[in-house]
């Protein structure tokens, strides 16, 4: 009996000892996944990515990119609302998510107030009116002209660019077919092809076909002249005021994350954004680091 008893307490003390060692386990101690609220190749993937290597640099673990498309990133904050607070399941969550997206629908599916912790903020999109190469269209004014005399369509990949296409079309007294996409991409593909007549993008998306020719940017939502693309001009130089609505990013995890692993997450994302290497990186894509 004796030696039993002496058994189970060495147990327990070997159990408590693993618990305790678990406990204090330095964190990260295993990979973090950020997930992201548009498909692959958008731009939020594009900017999460690379700020995803190079914390993955920072902080010694691998740094996973998990896309989550669709209903405007509401399904990518419900997965990691209801993730484990531990710090391994981010959001790059966007404006479309965090803020759109619960006060859009009737009944909120989450409060962003409360269900998430914040990170840090990363940054501010660019948006560019774009037409494809079979548009004759070189100039604002006469896609107005154009558009007084046809119905056109346009695509949209995010809230962003619904807000400011509907703002823009309200500025210009036009009326034009909404066609909503679940994120970016598949929405370029139709606009190559034709399918579609002008889409607001955000630049990294179609920045390759902008330079092969194969798609035309009239102007831009910035306040000034983006020095990717010098000769767009902006929506005030076209005559009219500027749009407000702009687009924003930040890293958020779970509501009641511990706060040395938020202190931690956050101060390595200053220091990742605070790199020359990463901010020329995000300039190339006409991302504005906070």
């Amino acid at each position: 009996m004796l030696r039993w008893l002496v058994a189970g307490m060495t147990a327990l003390a070997v159990g408590a000892g693993v618990l305790s060692a678990s406990a204090q386990t330095p964190y990260p101690s295993k990979p973090i996944r950020i997930v992201v609220p548009f498909g692959a190749g958008s731009s939020t993937d594009t900017v999460t990515r690379i700020i995803g290597q190079a914390l993955s640099a920072k902080l010694g673990t691998p740094v996973i990119v998990d896309n989550k498309p669709g209903a405007d990133g509401i399904i990518a904050a419900n997965e990691v609302k209801n993730a484990s607070p531990e710090g391994y399941t981010l959001i790059m969550g966007t404006n479309s998510p965090m803020s759109a997206g619960p006060n859009l629908q009737v009944t909120p599916p989450y409060d962003p107030r409360v269900d998430f912790t914040a990170i840090g903020h990363v940054g501010n999109f660019s948006f560019f009116l774009i037409v494809p190469e079979s548009v004759p269209l070189k100039s604002l004014g006469e896609l107005v002209a154009l558009a007084k005399t046809k119905k056109l369509n346009y695509g949209t990949g995010n809230t962003t660019a619904i807000v400011q296409t509907a703002l823009l079309a309200q500025m210009l007294g036009i009326e034009m077919q909404h066609i909503p996409y679940k994120t970016e991409p598949p929405a370029v593909v139709d606009l190559l092809s034709g399918r579609i007549d002008l889409m607001l993008v955000s630049y990294s998306t179609v920045a390759s076909h902008v330079q092969e020719g194969k798609l035309r940017p009239l102007l831009t939502t910035l306040e000034t002249r983006s020095p990717l693309m010098p000769d767009v001009p902006t929506l005030k130089e076209a005559g009219h005021p500027f749009l407000s609505v702009g687009s924003w990013t930040g890293i958020f995890g779970p509501a009641k994350m511990a706060k040395d692993v938020v202190d931690k997450l956050g101060q390595a994302l200053t220091e990742v954004l605070n790199s020359p290497t990463v901010r020329e990186q995000l300039t190339k894509q006409a991302f504005a680091v906070k």
